[in-house]
């Protein structure tokens, strides 16, 4: 058995038995990780944190080598993001992300650049009114980082370099990929992608967050990544994200 000291977003939280809650977290040394508080319900005072949805704590757990459910002996607040509360869009936001994460991140795989993401995110979703371009920001990057991302930087079936500028790609969401014009064929799964959109795509990927919070994106190219990204994770993933149906 190990102890384990880590910050920890709270992914979702739930009641377990009679006096403790089960909670869900994306930590940054330990990837995803669920843990239970024992009589956190009974004596809240036991802990310095209420769980908040969202919130980063810091978290020390009794890690069983035997059991995906872990022992946690200390919660306490770090970070609320209280801008949340009373904001439908932000918290709906917020959800989405957490959704997206507990579905993909595979459990105790650490990944602290999925960590850093989650957090810079709920910061810019408590000041940023551009709700749904922070939604195709988080959505690019976490692909990317989670090894989950579509295949845009060259041909998914030959390998050849595609230039948006010249020459019309298609996306395959069958392959998870772009498609040069010479391997088409008769291929009538294939989505039209503009140059616009790929660059869009391939910026907010390589680019800083904060670099990325300056970013533009005109209506048609929103609606572009809206509905080729949206795909592509409900093609793959094979069910729907809950709370995306609320973005649109």
């Amino acid at each position: 058995m190990a102890i384990i000291s880590t910050p920890a977003i709270v992914l979702r939280s739930m009641d377990h038995r009679e006096t403790s809650k089960l909670a869900f977290f994306f930590t940054r040394r330990r990837g995803k990780v669920t843990g239970v508080l024992k009589g956190i319900r009974k004596s809240p005072r036991k802990f310095g944190s209420g769980l908040e949805k969202f919130s980063v704590n810091d978290i020390v757990y009794y890690e069983y080598r035997n059991s995906d459910v872990h022992l946690v002996s200390q919660c306490d607040m770090r970070e609320c993001f209280s801008a949340f509360r009373g904001h439908a869009r932000r918290i709906i936001a917020a959800e989405y992300a957490a959704e997206l994460v507990n579905r993909i991140a595979v459990a105790e795989d650490p990944n602290p650049a999925v960590y850093d993401l989650l957090v810079e995110y709920f910061r810019a979703l408590c000041v940023d009114r551009d709700i749904d371009r922070l939604v195709h920001m988080f959505q690019i990057k976490f692909l990317a980082l989670s090894g989950f991302r579509p295949h845009i930087d060259s041909c998914v079936t030959c390998g050849k370099e595609i230039s948006g500028r010249t020459e019309r790609a298609g996306f395959s969401m069958k392959k998870g990929g772009l498609v040069c014009r010479r391997c088409q064929g008769r291929d009538f799964d294939l989505w039209p992608v503009s140059a616009g959109m790929l660059a869009t795509l391939l910026y907010i990927e390589r680019e800083q967050w904060a670099g990325c919070l300056k970013l533009k994106i005109p209506p048609v190219i929103r609606q572009e990544l809206r509905r080729v990204l949206n795909s592509f994770l409900v093609f793959h993933l094979e069910k729907n994200i809950r709370s995306a149906k609320y973005l649109s």
